[in-house]
């Protein structure tokens, strides 16, 4: 830190109007690489273990002769 005081500002409409920073040393990343970076953080974290515990719990049901067979092609 250069000691230097900077004020606050919370509508950045000091840099609002500034370029984009484009490096002069790296490709851009392609979208579909950039957005799969992301993709672990997706909204529907733990998505597919409750699939799973649902799956596992038919099977119980279909075991016991509780489960009601859908026939997904009438949907």
């Amino acid at each position: 830190m250069s000691g230097q005081y900077i004020p606050q500002s919370s509508d950045y409409s000091d840099i609002i109007d500034l370029p984009r920073h484009v490096s002069s040393r790296h490709v851009p990343m392609p979208l579909e690489k950039r957005a799969a970076q992301f993709s672990p953080f997706a909204a529907l974290t733990g998505f597919e273990s409750a699939i799973e515990k649902a799956g596992l719990l038919f099977e119980e049901e279909a075991d016991r002769g509780d489960a009601e067979y859908i026939d997904f092609e009438d949907i």
